[in-house]
Formats: C-alpha cells, sequence, structure tokens
C-alpha cells in the first residue's frame, strides 16, 4: 500500500458498532490525517435481519450521532448498499487516502471488512482498523497453548491480567467533510405496542451515571427482575455509543462486590465474543456437535405459545412479553425462559435463539448465540446437561413479592383474585382468563434427561 503523502489527507471514519464520538480511537486516528468524513453505510446484509426493535433503535442512535456531530459544523453522511462498493466511492469522492474503522470480529464483519479492504486497494486506498468493541479484542487472550479458551473462569482470569487501555478523549474541533450526494437515515418506527430506550451516546453517558449510583448493590439485585437492579447498558454497548473501556475505567475506583459482579458480567460479553471469533460456525451451529444428534420435537403450537407468552408459566410468559413490549428481557428472565424452551418443550436452541435476535434492541450474535447454547447445555460450559430450571421455583426465588409477573402478565395482577402469581390455580386460571400450563415440568424434566442420556 502506497505511503500517504505528507500533510493533512482527507479520511473516511468508517462508523460501525462504534456510534460516538468520545472514546473512539479509530476517530481520533483519523483526525489524525487531516479533514474527517464521517460516514455510515446502511448495508442490506445487516439492515434485512435486524428485526423491528434494532431497525427502529439503529435509526435514532444514527440520528443521535448526527446530531453531534453538527454541534461540530458537519454531519453524518449515509449511503445504502454493499460497503465494498460504497465505501471506495465515498473514498474516492473527498480524495481520501485511508479509511479507519474499529475492528470487527464477527463472521460476517470479518467477510465484509476483508472485501472492503480489498476494493480500496484497487483504488491504492488503505483500511486502517483501530480498536474494536471490546476491553481486549477478540483472539489476544489465550491459553499457555496459544488455544482459545471455551471455559469462562480460566478466560476471565486471563482477561483480567491482560488489562486493557484507558479511555480516550473526543477529538478536538478540526476540518470536517460531508458527501454532496448523502442518502437519508431511513424512518424505522417501531411497531405498535414496542417502547425503545433512548438511543445516543449523551443517553448512554446518562444511563451509566445513574447506574454508578446503584451498582454497589448490584451483586444483590441483579438476578431480581422485579427490581431495577441492572444497567441496562447492554443496548448502548451493542452499538457502541459507550465503549466498555469507559465502564471499567470508572469501576476501578469502586470496591464493592457489586462493581466486581458487574466487572465480570462484562467479560462474559467479551468471552463470548472471543469464542465466536474462533468458532465463527458457532453462530448457527452447536458448539459441543454431539447434542446435534439429540431427539428433538417438531416446531408447532407449542413453539407459538412460548413466543407469545402463554405457555401457562408466569415468570415465562412475564418474559416473553417483556421482550416483545420493550425490546429487552432481563438476564435472568432470559435464562429461565430458554430452558423452558429446550428442557421443557423439547425445541431446538435455535428457535429461540432467532426470535430472541428479532426482537432484542440489544441482540449481539455472540451473545445471544452462545447464551442460548449455555442454557441449553450444549455451549462453553461445564455444567452438564441435567442443569434443569424449574420454572415455577426460578420465579418465587428471583421475584419473591411477584412484582415482575404482576406487571407484564395482567391477568394475574390482582392479588385478591390470585394470591400466588408464580402458581396459580386452575381455578383461579379459568376466572382471570391465563392459560393451564402446557406441560407438567417434572415430567418433561425426565423426559429431556431420556433424550440427554441418548446421547452420552
Amino acid at each position: 500500500m502506497p505511503t500517504p503523502p505528507p500533510g493533512p489527507t482527507p479520511a473516511i471514519m468508517w462508523f460501525r458498532r462504534d456510534l460516538r464520538l468520545r472514546d473512539n480511537p479509530a476517530l481520533l486516528e483519523a483526525a489524525t490525517d487531516g479533514p474527517v468524513l464521517p460516514l455510515f453505510v446502511l448495508d442490506p446484509r445487516l439492515w434485512g435481519p435486524a428485526g423491528p426493535s434494532r431497525r427502529a433503535y439503529l435509526t435514532a442512535s444514527l440520528r443521535a450521532l448526527d446530531a453531534s456531530l453538527r454541534e461540530h459544523g458537519t454531519r453524518l453522511s449515509v449511503l445504502h448498499g454493499d460497503p465494498a462498493h460504497q465505501v471506495p466511492l465515498a473514498a474516492g469522492a473527498v480524495g481520501a487516502r485511508r479509511v479507519h474503522a474499529a475492528g470487527d470480529y464477527g463472521p460476517y464483519g470479518r467477510q465484509r471488512d476483508g472485501a472492503v479492504e480489498h476494493a480500496l486497494a484497487g483504488a491504492e486506498v488503505e483500511l486502517v482498523r483501530t480498536g474494536s468493541p471490546y476491553a481486549v479484542a477478540p483472539g489476544r487472550v489465550t491459553t499457555g497453548a496459544g488455544e482459545p479458551y471455551r471455559v469462562f473462569t480460566p478466560f476471565h482470569r486471563a482477561w483480567a491480567e491482560h488489562g486493557w487501555r484507558a479511555p480516550v478523549d473526543a477529538p478536538r474541533p478540526g476540518d470536517w467533510l460531508a458527501l454532496d450526494e448523502s442518502g437519508e437515515i431511513p424512518d424505522a418506527d417501531p411497531p405498535a405496542g414496542l417502547t425503545l430506550p433512548e438511543a445516543g451516546e449523551d443517553a448512554a453517558l446518562r444511563r451509566w451515571a445513574d447506574f454508578l449510583d446503584r451498582v454497589d448493590a448490584y451483586a444483590e439485585d441483579r438476578d431480581r427482575p422485579g427490581v431495577d437492579g441492572t444497567s441496562r447498558m447492554s443496548v448502548h454497548l451493542k452499538w457502541g455509543e459507550i465503549h466498555p473501556r469507559t465502564l471499567l475505567a470508572d469501576l476501578a475506583r469502586l470496591r464493592s462486590d457489586g462493581a466486581a459482579t458487574y466487572r465480570k458480567e462484562l467479560a462474559w460479553r467479551e468471552f463470548y465474543a472471543d469464542v465466536l471469533h474462533a468458532r465463527p460456525e458457532t453462530a448457527r451451529d452447536y458448539l459441543r456437535p454431539e447434542f446435534a444428534r439429540m431427539r428433538y420435537d417438531e416446531p408447532g403450537a407449542r413453539l407459538e405459545a412460548w413466543r407469545e407468552g402463554r405457555t401457562g408459566f408466569p415468570v415465562v410468559d412475564a418474559g416473553l412479553r417483556q421482550l416483545r413490549a420493550t425490546g429487552w428481557m432481563h438476564n435472568r428472565v432470559r435464562m429461565i425462559a430458554a430452558s423452558f424452551l429446550v428442557k421443557d418443550l423439547h425445541l431446538e436452541w435455535h428457535h429461540g435463539a432467532r426470535h430472541f435476535m428479532r426482537w432484542l434492541v440489544d441482540g449481539d450474535l455472540a451473545s445471544n448465540q452462545h447464551g442460548w447454547q449455555w442454557t441449553a447445555g450444549c455451549g462453553t460450559d461445564a455444567a452438564p446437561y441435567f442443569r434443569v430450571f424449574n420454572p415455577t421455583a426460578q420465579g418465587r426465588r428471583f421475584d419473591p413479592r411477584g412484582d415482575y409477573v404482576r406487571r407484564w402478565v395482567p391477568e394475574l395482577a390482582d392479588p385478591e383474585a390470585v394470591p400466588d402469581p408464580h402458581d396459580p390455580g386452575p381455578e383461579e386460571r379459568a376466572t382471570v382468563g391465563y392459560p393451564e400450563p402446557l406441560v407438567d415440568h417434572a415430567a418433561e424434566r425426565r423426559e429431556a434427561l431420556d433424550r440427554w442420556e441418548e446421547i452420552r
């Protein structure tokens, strides 16, 4: 690749999963070249499968980024189409010699960036990757033998020992560029009944500041879906409206169990990204292939009942209804709902993972697919398949007053009509119009274990 000529040279900042100005090393690197074109390419390969929640949120986040750029005297240029075609066109339009972006370690992102890099090289333009959406880029943390980790605990230890860089400042005011012919940020309003969180870098920073006031209680409250005990930062991390380095820098000043537990949750996100980087086929296939031989039932009416939150198991139904109403589901309930689909309904994890990816506003391929495989017993987990969540017991343990269930399952909201929202009786169900349980959990647990024995 030819060396760019000395002196200021136009450059492109190609935004992807880093929709922010602060703590953005790729943007800082672009600003060292010369005038910067802020660019986003709306890729149909990603836009089409994104689902209504993420499409609506992405457009809101792009508008927030555009508003921030306008405060700096420029705007976000948006192109529609294949990045391997659109990015070189943008480079040619402004005379850029380098295109800057954060590294993408997902299966499609790596393929796309390779194609863009090849197309740019033909025009003597360099693709420069700086940073990533993670504190530690996938592939950096390996075993003593140089292999990727498959179990979280040793990964977490090595990840913490590896460490990460400090956050960086936003670029100082400088020269900006914009395309004369730029597309529009599309309208993608969420469907009726779906309310999404506020998008953008400023919203992310406000939410994080609010959570820091509560983080000390995180270790105790994070598994209780009926209280405001989690950070809700997953959507902001998904779109890069804030970087995990920023969170980790703030957490480093704290010594509470809550702060330590939250750091560990950030490590889980990075662990799953590392696993997917090492095994890209596990976005669709089993990490442990022997589980593909298990007997599974065909999806049908029971899958549809699960999707709609009509299983007759209150905490499962509350989670699925929360998902459709907010584009988010509490993490403990995600595990309960996933276990129920795989272990009680005997359906393959793919069916649930697809539904989550359709509706989750924070839908992240690595975390979603490997979170499902972890719960299904076929993923990165030393615990065997016989871990089967009892949805009624889980509901009582983590939602003891029934606040979560009563909020999201309005049939069970009246304590006089339904004293125990986690296990209403047949007469109570009939009175309030709540369905009978789809299955007998004890019987289906035995059936799940019998099917596991068949493939051992």
